[in-house]
């Protein structure tokens, strides 16, 4: 049996790595993988392969950047021919970017079984490009796995069929607990000098970083914060653009603990997270990785596609306001985590759950 597997950006690199292992279990089936070239930073690319384990690509697409419209095109362009060559009996395809609707889309027309990854999540945001991505996907997907049971809901409000529903867990966290302790080598705090009291920050969303009113608003809140303690802030390469075309980079360059950084591998970025006092972000990964980890996470966002998060009391989702950011960033220090919880079945073995039902059904 015959599977291509499809990543194209940084986020799919942690939610594959565990399922191209856990099919070495299985002698039966014979995986691909494909690297579409989303995300082309060659790099970081090879950064997070290497330090995740993640086997070289069969095939990369070298896709590269553009529109929206300009990078889904070329994918599918180049990605027919993959599997017009390769014949596979099913495409595996996780999470929401680009590559995941591309890929999806030409496995349905060319009369492949398409397996989702992560299915059923939902913002309520169609301003949000991963939103489309991940319903487009879920409708046309033979294989749906989701990772809490908002998913499952989700689904079946939208009429998907309940026999190809799975909840299985949570691969991101697969990746987090095997690479956890090695984590624990990076240097990054030493090199950096941490030593006490930090927050580790991560914004990339355009509805965050696009708008200068709205990235104003996020500098007062981060303004009062680093007064507080150091904030620590890989910086995405869109925000950094943007940062510099305006005004904004001035203020930013006078906020002397506010400490922009590279983007920065799993495992250093593993290890600032983990050891932070707590986590500001607009990821939805992040907000995944904080609940493991029991760090408190402020999510600058007006909704989630990953509500258990909040359920389970590690993310509180305060939007843009400087008022609710300050307020939730108070509340934080003075009552940490609290008492979060681990949601149902991100154990660590999602992947092989994944690859199990494969292995029965096709």
């Amino acid at each position: 049996m015959k599977i291509i597997n499809v990543v194209g950006a940084r986020p799919n690199f942690m939610k594959i790595a565990p399922i191209m292992a856990a099919y070495g279990e299985h002698p039966s089936i014979d995986p691909l993988l494909v690297h579409t070239g989303q995300h082309y930073d060659e790099k970081m690319s090879d950064l997070f392969f290497r330090q995740l384990g993640i086997p070289e690509p069969d095939m990369n697409l070298e896709i590269g950047s553009g529109s929206h419209a300009v990078q889904t095109a070329g994918i599918m362009t180049a990605f027919e021919q993959v599997v017009l060559e390769h014949k596979p009996d099913a495409v595996l395809v996780v999470g929401d970017v680009n590559s995941t609707i591309a890929c999806g889309l030409v496995a349905v027309k060319l009369g492949v079984k398409l397996i989702h990854v992560e299915a059923g999540l939902r913002s309520g945001d169609l301003g949000m490009p991963e939103e489309i991505n991940r319903m487009l996907t879920d409708t046309i997907s033979d294989f749906l796995f989701v990772t809490e049971k908002s998913g499952r809901e989700n689904l079946l409000s939208e009429g998907v069929d309940e026999s190809k529903i799975f909840f299985v867990g949570n691969v991101m966290i697969d990746t987090l607990l095997r690479n956890k302790s090695k984590s624990e080598e990076s240097t990054i705090l030493n090199d950096m000098g941490l030593t006490g009291d930090y927050a580790a920050l991560t914004l990339h969303r355009p509805s965050n970083v696009d708008d200068p009113v709205v990235l104003g608003r996020l500098l007062d809140a981060l303004e009062v914060i680093q007064n507080d303690m150091p904030i620590i802030f890989p910086i995405h390469p869109r925000t950094r653009k943007n940062l510099q075309a305006s005004v904004l980079g001035d203020r930013v360059a006078g906020m002397t603990n506010l400490r922009l950084l590279d983007p920065i591998g799993y495992l250093d970025f593993l290890k600032l997270m983990s050891s932070a006092r707590l986590v500001l972000t607009d990821s939805g990964g992040i907000q995944e990785e904080t609940t493991i980890l029991r760090v408190p996470c402020i999510t600058l966002r007006e909704n989630t596609e990953r509500p258990i998060t909040a359920e389970v009391g590690s993310n509180t989702i305060v939007g843009t306001d400087v008022d609710k950011i300050l307020a939730a960033y108070r509340k934080t220090m003075s009552d940490g985590a609290g008492d979060s919880q681990i949601p149902e079945l991100w154990d660590g073995q999602a992947a092989q759950r994944i690859v199990g039902i494969l292995a029965d059904r096709i």
